[in-house]
């Protein structure tokens, strides 16, 4: 069954100051004491910003819950400069011609960087970031939980994507889970009730993950999960689900006897040559790392990891995903979340944890086949395998999401695609 709004529509009806910050995400706690010091100000937690300190906000989630370091490696993987410089590259969106600070103005973007055939076209920071800067990833976290389970399955900790998670999740055994495959939840077609309304409505199930999550308690994220009921036949409808992506990382810790961020670090991180500790915001202190959504880089760590999907998850020679884990993963692969069958009007299907652009005859121009990694408030991977681009967008959006400046980012990410095709 679908909510009576679709998650966009959610997220631009309740935005970010009101309901949202009401629900009293991540109110300052603490965290990792090996992230540098705290020199600016920032938001009490998430939601609740101004936007005078929004950007400092994302800098800083460390210091408002419970994180996990994600350790990089000894080497640092270069990203050279591309030929072809896109700084005075210029768009046409909304009836006019545009530049790259007009975009950057526009929709107050914290960074902007553009790969082509790994090397570095575009690189440009706002909000106050530098290369140093760690960012929030809000959703885009998705993406990179479904990598892990891929990872998992090429080590033979996962033996299937058809596997019960409940064979990987014991808490779940006896839920509504216990009839779901790990694929299923990839695909947010569980058909477990879950409504992604950011409100204080007593039918959010994201406003009680988030209240989970500020209780402290260990084991209360999970405790909730269980407690969902059945709405629908496995697979057969598209549920937006934050609580499913953060089960999937549960998945990835069960079958691998180890926290996310640890085995990042060993499978990706660190091998791949990341120049700086990554970190992971946590459900309580020293437990299960938030799944769905926040785990912080450097725009240029954010790049590499899309790079690394981009070329098919092999370091040096060396296989990390599966052979063909990034088209499997980067595209829809049943009716249920084909392109334009999501939500009304909007034309992306949904791949695993990747939302899908529409390829062949039905393609938007420059964007064929092309996924994408999203975040509330503008964050992006972008990645393009036809035409070997990655893009990274950082944003603080006034609002969780906005419908104009996502466009806008895709007909600028379209535009460079072009220049350097």
């Amino acid at each position: 069954m679908r909510n009576n709004y679709s998650r966009r529509e959610m997220l631009k009806l309740f935005g970010a100051g009101g309901a949202l910050a009401s629900l009293g995400l991540l109110s300052a706690c603490g965290g990792s004491n090996e992230i540098p010091a705290l020199t600016e100000a920032i938001a009490p937690d998430l939601f609740a910003f101004t936007p005078e300190n929004q950007a400092a906000t994302y800098r800083h989630v460390d210091k408002l819950g419970p994180t996990r370091l994600i350790r990089r490696g000894a080497a640092v993987a270069p990203l050279p400069a591309h030929q072809l410089n896109l700084g005075a590259m210029k768009y046409d969106f909304g009836g006019s011609s545009n530049t790259i600070d007009d975009y950057m103005q526009r929709n107050r973007s914290g960074g902007l960087l553009i790969l082509k055939n790994g090397k570095v076209a575009l690189e440009r920071y706002g909000m106050g970031n530098d290369a140093a800067s760690r960012w929030t990833s809000f959703s885009v976290a998705k993406s990179l939980t479904s990598t892990l389970i891929g990872a998992a399955l090429q080590d033979g900790r996962v033996a299937s994507l058809d596997d019960k998670v409940s064979k990987y999740v014991r808490q779940l055994q006896g839920s509504a889970y216990e009839q779901n495959s790990i694929r299923d939840l990839l695909r947010m077609s569980s058909g477990v009730r879950w409504n992604e309304e950011y409100s204080n409505s007593p039918d959010s199930d994201i406003a009680r993950l988030l209240q989970a999550v500020r209780s402290g308690e260990p084991g209360a994220v999970m405790a909730l999960m269980r407690t969902r009921p059945r709405a629908a036949e496995a697979g057969s409808v598209f549920n937006y689900s934050t609580g499913e992506s953060y089960v999937l990382g549960a998945v990835v810790a069960g079958a691998t006897g180890m926290n996310l961020s640890d085995y990042l670090s060993q499978k990706i991180w660190a091998p791949l040559g990341m120049e700086a500790d990554g970190y992971w915001l946590l459900d309580a202190q020293n437990g299960l790392e938030m799944g769905g959504d926040n785990f912080s880089a450097t725009l240029r760590d954010y790049a590499r990891f899309g790079q690394f999907f981009l070329r098919q998850g092999v370091i040096d020679g060396r296989r990390v995903l599966p052979d063909g884990w990034r088209d499997l993963a980067g595209q829809p692969d049943t009716g249920v979340t084909a392109c334009g069958q999501l939500y009304p009007a909007y034309p992306l299907g949904y791949g695993y944890q990747w939302w899908s652009f529409p390829a062949g005859e039905a393609a938007l121009p420059m964007h064929d086949a092309a996924f994408t990694a999203e975040g509330i408030f503008g964050q992006f991977i972008y990645i393009n395998p036809k035409e070997d681009v990655v893009a990274v967008v950082w944003s603080a959006w006034p609002e969780a999401w906005v419908d104009k400046a996502e466009m806008e980012t895709y007909t600028l990410i379209g535009t460079a695609v072009a220049m350097l095709a």
